[in-house]
């Protein structure tokens, strides 16, 4: 087992590693490697840039002429500007959607004592789903306190279906870990049966939408939209993780955590609702993104132990850099295919979660292995 400091220093690599991504951010992409992540943070930042650094930068020298005029320089400036603004929110969007989605993967495995358990394992992605799928069909278009119908009915029948699971868990006798999990499968199975139903009525410009939802995404509105999600996300992150000394309880069994002080369906129930409440608003701005939340616990768990005082903010550290990561794949991956294929296709953007499935499925496999080893 790692010690005390080198846990620490783990976590501080990935912390790092987190904050350098951030800053790399704004230079990565097909429309920003004219600019550079240097550019564009001077340029948001209104720092001095000369004219002979841009001598021999693509795109600049707009006449030709040699030199780099003032009118040049300002539009160079301008541009880098307007990357900036599109790829940095894009950027802290999938912070927050990765450190979410891990964070409340990993509870739920342990929750759950069950190393297959997702974020959407009670059914939240389908009924959240099913929930878009019904507006993108009826074709609601209006906004609910500034969130699209799609997105509030999402939000919607996420909590839905995870009330419904609740219902059944009321009653002479709780229900146990493994039936709760079965209750979420079972939910899930039936509206996913719901969502064929709504995908065989719509018409093929709603299909294509309902496909292109599904896939997940991280194309914000508007610049700071990710920010209608921190209200959810924020506590759930706190307090899940100030949860950790309680969970590692409860990982020995129910009457042992009992004896010790923990309250077990008290526990049980903060942290499902928490992580309810966090990855329905996920879900609802994003979409489904796949695999985030069952192969970044597992990575966590492998470099850092079970301990969920460490598991947890490990877990929510990884699960930012993984899916940073994973959407530089996404704007980079389509100019590529189309530099392969001699087409143009760097104007597109591979949906997050066909890149997540991408390199979640392998990498998973490649974990399994190594825990067998």
């Amino acid at each position: 087992m790692p010690t005390p400091r080198n846990y620490f220093v783990r976590l501080g690599a990935c912390a790092a590693a987190l904050l350098v991504l951030l800053a790399l951010s704004p230079g990565v992409g097909t429309e920003a490697a004219a600019f550079g992540w240097w550019d564009t943070w001077r340029a948001a930042l209104n720092l001095a840039i000369e004219p002979a650094e841009l001598l021999h930068r693509p795109g600049a020298d707009l006449n030709g002429d040699g030199t780099i005029s003032q009118g040049e320089l300002a539009g160079f400036t301008a541009a880098a500007k307007s990357i900036f603004r599109r790829r940095l929110p894009r950027t802290l969007l999938a912070l927050q959607v990765g450190v979410t989605l891990a964070l409340c993967g990993a509870v739920f495995q342990v929750l759950f004592r069950n190393s297959l358990a997702t974020p959407y394992t009670l059914g939240i992605a389908s009924g959240g789903s099913l929930g878009a799928l019904v507006a993108i069909r009826w074709g609601w278009t209006a906004s609910v306190l500034g969130m699209s119908c799609v997105s509030a009915a999402a939000f919607a029948g996420g909590l839905a279906v995870v009330g419904a699971v609740f219902a059944l868990a009321r009653g002479s006798r709780r229900l146990t870990s493994n039936e709760m999990l079965l209750a979420g499968v079972t939910m899930g199975l039936f509206c996913s049966a719901l969502m064929m139903l709504v995908t065989v009525i719509s018409t093929e410009r709603e299909v294509f939408e309902i496909v292109r939802w599904m896939m997940g995404s991280l194309d914000p509105a508007l610049p700071l939209s990710g920010a209608a999600m921190l209200p959810l996300v924020l506590p759930a992150w706190v307090l899940l993780v100030f949860s950790a000394r309680a969970l590692n309880q409860y990982r020995l069994g129910d009457e042992l955590a009992a004896a010790r002080g923990v309250s077990v369906p008290q526990l049980q129930g903060v942290c499902v609702l928490l992580c309810t409440l966090a990855t329905a608003g996920v879900t609802a701005h994003c979409g489904p993104i796949g695999f985030v939340g069952l192969v970044v616990p597992h990575m966590a768990a492998l470099l850092f132990g079970s301990d969920c005082r460490m598991l947890l903010p490990a877990s929510a550290l990884l699960g930012g850099v993984f899916l940073i990561l994973c959407d530089w794949g996404a704007q980079c991956i389509m100019g590529l295919a189309g530099w392969a294929l001699e087409r143009q296709l760097a104007s597109a953007t591979l949906p997050i979660g066909v890149v997540t499935a991408l390199v979640g499925v392998p990498l998973f496999l490649l974990l399994l292995r190594t825990r067998r080893r």
